[in-house]
């Protein structure tokens, strides 16, 4: 998995082509950190323009064979995956907290997540059917196929460093297409991790690639014109320029971005639910989930006792160490930290009100851990930072609204439209919520409305560029590509004799 440095010089974590881990040709490594301890533990290998053309190359010499594999073994070799998977995926969950910090119970719960989609793979000779018409014309035929893209690469962000991934490869890999993930330099282990796991599960050489890297390696993929889909996880601004740069050489991209998930709670909730809710959909990760709740919208005059429902429960999170016993683990990096806790001085500096504190929070950990408790911020006002930005850590803050017009008009007024709940207990304003409000992922009592594998995940305006949504059949369609057959036969023909009942190979 890793290369292993002289005395005192911390593993060197390396790409992954040909089924076997290479260091490649550039120097250039960035450190990897445990967040709980703050110390070093690794450096991945950085790619230069040569490694990231080496292992793309590889990918597009394995693409004709695994285009050309029957349907029957690629998912044999998938189902293989999912199996080697649930045996091992405690490693998985150990690797990520190790190098991102959330805890244990968290990070097996995101390797389930996305062994969902695994799972969805391995059905999807169903969705890979096309349709056939006899005698469109006299004696003339038309049907329809779908046939992989051919390489295709998928840039992942550092807060789901399995999860994401496993969102688009079972898909592609399914359908028949070779596959170079790029993964987070943050925490980049568990790429190489799974990647093992696909060698072992059969997977041919080439099928799936692991290119470490930072922009040097992005740019290659999104330039190279043998690279010809790219799916993307990410903030907004790189986003679009993922989806600008890699359109305009040819490909076709989906570029999920940032978020500002806003939950609504009416007066007829039940606040205890809610505020439950929002206690786990604003803390749980330490924050770092693109689908985490970061604005409370409490509708009349509910919000009192709400956000001191809220508060109570806040205060009993246990925060520490990802493989002790805790609730919620570190931030990802220092610099992370230090970013998040810059937007609770300029929300206090501005004038709202901070109700809990995580800034001065006492971890169960190391002194030099990248620590920053749950905050949560009341008497919030639209035009300050706080609630303005995607902050990405434990901020939860709270805005007070006088109906649910003008909470609606918030979220839908708003630059993003990922994800979004509402909390009530009347049906009529749920269905003209969920018909009325302008995001992607609508959750009615449920804070973190992320759909199962077999829908499509992806949501409007600036949280996603392209028109195609990941996994779900939406993703099968992303990583092909429609044909339409026209034939006509004059002679017909037959094969020899065989009794034997037919198998699929």
């Amino acid at each position: 998995m890793t290369r292993t440095g002289g005395a005192g010089q911390a593993r060197t974590i390396a790409h992954w082509s040909d089924n076997k881990t290479f260091t490649g040709t550039s120097e250039n490594t960035a450190p990897v950190t445990n967040p709980a301890t703050g110390a070093i533990t690794g450096q991945v290998a950085l790619a230069s323009v040569e490694d990231s053309r080496a292992v793309i190359d590889a990918a597009a010499a394995a693409f004709p064979a695994w285009r050309d594999t029957s349907l029957a073994k690629r998912t044999a070799i998938i189902f293989k995956f999912r199996e080697l998977l649930n045996e091992r995926k405690g490693e998985l969950a150990e690797i990520i907290t190790s190098e991102h910090g959330k805890v244990v119970s968290d990070a097996l719960g995101e390797v389930s997540r996305g062994q969902e989609v695994v799972e969805f793979a391995c059905g999807i000779a169903h969705l890979l059917k096309g349709g056939m018409t006899e005698n469109a014309s006299t004696n003339v035929d038309v049907h329809s196929i779908r046939q992989p893209v051919g390489v295709v690469g998928i840039i992942s962000p550092f807060n789901f460093p399995a999860m994401v991934p496993m969102w688009f490869f079972p898909v592609a890999i399914a359908a028949g297409n070779t596959v170079i993930l790029k993964p987070s330099e943050k925490d980049p282990t568990a790429a190489i991790w799974m990647a093992e796991l696909w060698a072992e599960a059969g997977l041919p050489a080439g099928v799936f690639n692991v290119l470490q890297g930072d922009k040097t390696a992005v740019d290659e993929l999104l330039t190279n014109r043998a690279v010809k889909a790219i799916s993307f996880v990410g903030s907004t601004p790189i986003a679009e320029y993922v989806y600008a740069t890699g359109t305009a050489h040819g490909k076709r991209v989906q570029a999920l971005g940032g978020a500002k998930n806003h939950a609504i709670v009416l007066p007829d909730a039940d606040l205890d639910l809610a505020a439950d809710a929002m206690v786990n959909a604003g803390f749980g990760s330490a924050g770092e989930r693109c689908m985490a709740i970061s604005a409370l919208v409490a509708v009349g005059d509910i919000a009192d006792e709400l956000v001191s429902k809220i508060a109570d429960r806040t205060k009993t999170l246990k925060i520490g160490d990802g493989t002790r016993d805790s609730d919620m683990g570190p931030l990802v990096t220092k610099v992370h930290r230090d970013r998040v806790a810059s937007y609770i001085d300029a929300g206090e500096a501005q004038g709202a009100t901070i109700v809990v504190d995580g800034r001065g929070v006492d971890a169960d950990g190391a002194a030099d851990g990248f620590w920053l408790g749950p905050t949560l911020i009341d008497n919030v006002s639209t035009d300050m930072s706080v609630y303005t930005d995607e902050i990405f850590g434990p901020v939860l803050s709270v805005v007070r609204v006088d109906s649910y017009e003008e909470a609606l008009e918030l979220i839908n007024s708003g630059p993003f439209g990922n994800g979004t709940a509402i909390f009530t207990n009347d049906g009529g304003a749920a269905r003209r919520f969920q018909n009325e409000v302008e995001v992607g992922m609508v959750g009615i009592n449920v804070p973190i409305p992320v759909p199962t594998a077999y829908y499509s995940f992806g949501g409007w305006k600036n949280s996603l560029f392209g028109d195609t949504h990941a996994h779900g059949t939406e993703g099968v369609h992303f990583f092909t590509r429609g044909k339409v057959v026209t034939s006509r036969w004059l002679d017909p023909s037959h094969g020899g004799i065989n009794l034997g009942f037919p198998q699929n190979d």
